[in-house]
């Protein structure tokens, strides 16, 4: 991915999420993705597609089950 398309990303998920603290780094395995950190952590990766001649971007996020707050939390309700 190109400097500009990260930057374009990155600009784009802080504003869409009214946040400073997205960033997006190229991928250390593949020249069409994206690490994205949300305040240093490592939260997910985004994929560029290209199709007859359209570009999109594709962010996957997974949720580790461990990292949610307990089923018993009374605040859930």
């Amino acid at each position: 991915m190109t400097r500009t398309e990260i930057l374009r990303i990155q600009k784009y998920l802080n504003s869409k999420f009214e946040s400073s603290k997205y960033t997006i780094v190229n991928s250390q395995t593949t020249d069409d993705s994206m690490e994205v950190h949300f305040d240093g952590e490592f939260i997910g990766m985004i994929y560029k597609d290209e199709d007859e001649g359209e570009v999109s971007y594709a962010l996957q996020m997974a949720i580790l089950e461990m990292d949610l707050p307990s089923a018993a939390d009374a605040s859930l309700i």
